[in-house]
């Protein structure tokens, strides 16, 4: 049938009546439209699911335990805070005192634009930042986008550098080259010897 119906094609568009190749073409559609089944994958999916499925779902229950993870979130606090840049010397200084007639610490992560490990470190930091949030303020520095001066006054020689300060004074510090999970334990430890 698919011969016939191909060879009648050519003899249409041989004849040079392209209303005549359309014809044959369409009807050639046709004729393949009618011998396919529908795909299953339609099939099943045009199928109600069975009554024993839908029983068993509970749409409450659910909704219930969301709205209590939900609560107990707000009641947490955070998730996690985002570092707030700190663009300038004079405003790195404005920070220090304030947190100082605060009494409460900083800690300052010191990252460059180009540096990998500053870009995988940064979002775990800011979720280390959301534990501490209330108690210690998170800051965070690009070594390029200020003065070297600046960059030296802090003893930053390598990235990322994660320092904590109190008391407008430089406490300690964790350099940040191996993997993430690993400084964010030595900040963890860092923090907590200074509390």
């Amino acid at each position: 049938m698919a011969t016939a119906s191909v060879s009648a094609y050519a003899a249409a568009t041989g004849a040079g009546g392209e209303a005549a190749a359309a014809a044959a073409a369409a009807g050639l559609s046709r004729a393949r439209a009618r011998a396919r089944p529908p795909p299953p994958r339609l099939a099943l999916l045009s199928r109600s699911p069975p009554a024993r499925w839908v029983s068993s779902i509970s749409l409450r229950r659910g909704l219930h335990l969301a709205a209590a993870a939900a609560e107990a979130r707000e009641e947490e606090g955070p998730a996690w805070v985002e570092l707030e840049p700190v663009g300038s010397e004079q405003q790195f200084d404005r920070v220090l005192a304030e947190a100082q007639k605060r009494g409460v610490p900083l800690v300052v992560l010191w990252t460059a634009s180009w540096c990998r490990k500053c870009i995988y470190l940064k979002p775990k930091l800011e979720k280390l930042a959301a534990e501490y949030y209330p108690r210690i303020q998170f800051y965070c520095v690009d070594v390029n986008a200020v003065p070297q001066k600046f960059v030296n006054r802090a003893g930053v020689t390598k990235m990322p550098a994660i320092q904590m300060w109190s008391d407008s004074l430089k406490q300690a510090e964790v350099i940040g080259g191996h993997k993430s999970w690993l400084v964010i334990n030595d900040v963890r430890s860092m923090i907590e010897q200074e509390e």
